[in-house]
Order: structure tokens, then C-alpha cells, then sequence
């Protein structure tokens, strides 16, 4: 075979959210745009807000020098300054400059995390459910993700947790509010997290990275703030997102930030600018740093939001489905009816109705919809919801 054995592994595989996206496409062409409901992609309908336009407009009537040009790969001072200020803020932990990279979105924070703490052969615990492309990213590094399996009301199972905790874990991922069960973990089960992974490290003379992946920060229901898990370990690292905060999943800009106090902080954190160069890029866009920094706090209005969640909510509750109610993100995470999560996705694709199996997030027996669709589009979708859950007998 002419292809690489690790990207044939990867095709066979493949994403089963980019593969559900694409065969949507399809059933649109076949019967009309507003006649299939795909709730697959996490892809914000809601639009930026309106000052990350002025922003954009701003800085092009500027003259700035070097305005499209390279520059150091950690990314530009101010934007870092300003990440770093902000995380200072809003984590409580005392970032510097330094300690900051400019990322192509979270998934290159994440794979830059993995690069500078993963070996080849080694593990990196995450509790189900979990994120389908952890382990794609993980496996450009030749680790292993390995999930602890999850609890029905979506809280970290600690026990589970330090029970994998081996010297050969380089790291655990946390991901919260959760994708896809919405969860938001507490800040007393953070504590005591940080604590498992504090003997561990003793227990197995190597230390343990906590890698935090928060793109959802800023999309919470029902909250006053979410505990970061970077809050609570010092050995952590931060990854994050403008794409689902400002709605510029496309523009793919992010950061990751390394605590002050982790084991070898500026040796990682100079690791993970090095390493850019080996992801294929120099650096992260250069409009959209000296954009975001300008805009600070700016965020979507998550009622928006919260109006598609309570909607679909209610009619699948009518329905009889089972859920819990999400706290954070824009996901809904039901329990599949009759059990067979990739069954009940198929009966649902007889409705025109395109979900995901939760067999893909680690936890079968469940399924993910992406609300941040058209209300339209939700309340139209609700009757095949309908019919499909009577087509599956009654859970025990």
C-alpha cells in the first residue's frame, strides 16, 4: 500500500460527524434544504456579534506595519498580552506572555499540548463521553486515547479515573462544558482531581499533564461562571477557541496557555511554539489575533441558545426521551431508545432527521444533536422525532 498505514487507518475511520455532514448534503439535494433537519456539526448559526465586523473594518483602514506579515510563531505580542491578561482574570492564575502560543483554533492547541507530553506508546485518559477527533489528534503523536467509561449523569467518575492512572499516562484531557453532554464538572470534583493526579505522579515517578480544552467557556445556561480545571492543578495546560464564543469556527484562531507553575513550564511552553513549525504552519492567522484581542470579552448571546435548547428539549420530552439537560455548550445528549445508538440514528435518518451515535463520543447507547440550528428547522423536525422513538418499544 502506497498510503501510509496511520492516514489508511484514519480513512477507514474517518469522522463520523464529517461523514454524516456530507451525506446531508446529499439528502438536501434529493429533497430540499428545508426538508432535512441535520443536527451533526457543531457549526454556530448565530452570527458574530456586530463589533467583531468593526473590528475586521478597523484594522484594514489602519496602516499598521507588517499588517499580513510573519511573525514570531508564539504569535503577536499584543494578542499574547492580552491572552494573558485575560486568563489572568478569569482563571485566577497569574499567566505570562511567555507562557502563551497562538493556535490555528483547539485542535492545534490540543495536538501542541499532546506533541510536548506524549511519547509514542503513551496513554492520555479522558472520561467518556468524549470529543470524536480526541484521538485523531492524539494519534499524530503516536498515543493512546484511553476513556474511561462514563457515568450516566455525564460527572467525571474519578474512581475510574485514577484506577487507569499508570506510568505510562502522560496525560488526562477534560473537557468542559462537555462535548457532548453539555456538563459542567464542579469545582469540588476538579479538587479532587487534582489531588488523584498529584499522588499518581509521586505513585509512578513521572508527572501527569492536565490538558484543559474549554472552547465552550462562554456557552453556559443556568450559571454564574464555569471552574476551569486549569484553576485547580498547577501542571495544567489551557487550550482554547474564539470559533463557538464569536461564531468564527472558520476563521480558526485559538491559544494555549501553560500554567505558571507546571513542571518544565517555559521548556513546554517553547516546545509547543517550536512544534507549529511541524503542524505546516508559521504561525496563527494574523488578522484574526490583532482581531480578537481588540474585542476582549465580546461574546454571542447565548439566549439565543438557550431558546433552541428548550425547544428541542420540550419536544423530545414529549416524545418520551430521556436526557439530562445540558448546562453548558449546544448539545443534547439522549439516551437511544431500544439501546442501539447506531440503530435509533438510522431509523432517525428515515425521517430525514441526521444525528450522531454516541458509540463515537466513547458511550454507546446514546446520541448527539447539535442544536445551534434554525428554530424552524427544530420545531419542524420535531413530529420525526416523533415517529421514530414509537417505532422502538418502551426502555425498561
Amino acid at each position: 500500500m502506497a498510503v501510509a498505514s496511520q492516514v489508511a487507518a484514519m480513512l477507514a475511520g474517518g469522522s463520523v460527524i464529517r461523514k454524516l455532514f456530507t451525506e446531508g448534503e446529499e439528502m438536501r439535494k434529493l429533497h430540499g434544504r428545508d426538508r432535512v433537519y441535520d443536527f451533526t456539526l457543531g457549526n454556530p448559526d448565530v452570527e458574530p456579534p456586530p463589533e467583531f465586523a468593526a473590528a475586521l473594518h478597523a484594522i484594514l483602514e489602519e496602516s499598521i506595519p507588517n499588517k499580513h506579515g510573519y511573525m514570531a510563531s508564539a504569535g503577536l505580542m499584543e494578542t499574547r498580552e492580552f491572552v494573558a491578561e485575560s486568563v489572568t482574570a478569569s482563571r485566577g492564575v497569574p499567566v505570562t506572555p511567555d507562557l502563551v502560543t497562538m493556535t490555528v483554533g483547539a485542535g492545534s492547541a490540543l495536538s501542541l499540548a499532546f506533541a510536548v507530553t506524549v511519547n509514542p506508546g503513551d496513554r492520555v485518559i479522558a472520561n467518556a463521553p468524549a470529543f470524536v477527533s480526541y484521538a485523531n489528534y492524539l494519534s499524530v503523536h503516536r498515543g493512546v486515547l484511553d476513556l474511561v467509561p462514563g457515568r450516566e449523569d455525564f460527572s467525571l467518575d474519578l474512581a475510574g479515573i485514577e484506577s487507569r492512572l499508570g506510568p505510562d499516562v502522560a496525560a488526562i484531557l477534560v473537557n468542559s462544558p462537555n462535548n457532548p453532554s453539555g456538563a459542567i464538572y464542579s469545582a469540588e470534583s476538579l479538587q479532587a482531581l487534582a489531588a488523584i493526579l498529584e499522588r499518581a505522579s509521586v505513585r509512578t515517578g513521572r508527572r501527569i499533564y492536565l490538558i484543559s480544552d474549554e472552547p465552550y467557556r462562554e456557552i453556559v445556561y443556568d450559571e454564574l461562571g464555569v471552574p476551569s480545571p486549569f484553576s485547580f492543578y498547577d501542571h495544567s495546560i489551557l487550550c482554547y477557541s474564539w470559533s463557538k464564543s464569536l461564531s468564527i469556527p472558520g476563521e480558526r484562531i485559538g491559544y494555549s496557555a501553560i500554567h505558571p507553575r507546571a513542571e518544565d513550564a517555559g521548556l513546554l511552553a517553547r516546545g509547543m511554539t517550536a512544534m507549529t513549525q511541524n503542524m505546516g504552519y508559521t504561525n496563527a492567522p494574523a488578522l484574526m489575533q490583532r482581531a480578537v484581542a481588540r474585542l476582549g470579552t465580546v461574546s454571542v448571546p447565548v439566549e439565543a441558545y438557550r431558546r433552541r435548547r428548550d425547544l428541542l428539549a420540550a419536544g423530545l420530552r414529549e416524545s418520551g426521551y430521556d436526557f439530562i439537560l445540558p448546562r453548558g455548550a449546544f448539545y443534547l445528549f439522549p439516551k437511544a431508545p431500544g439501546g442501539d445508538d447506531v440503530a435509533f440514528c438510522t431509523a432517525l435518518k428515515d425521517e430525514r432527521i441526521l444525528a450522531v451515535p454516541g458509540t463515537g463520543f466513547g458511550m454507546p447507547g446514546w446520541f448527539r444533536l447539535s442544536y445551534c440550528v434554525g428554530e424552524n428547522s427544530i420545531r419542524d423536525s420535531l413530529p420525526g422525532f416523533s415517529r421514530a422513538r414509537a417505532r422502538f418499544p418502551a426502555d425498561a
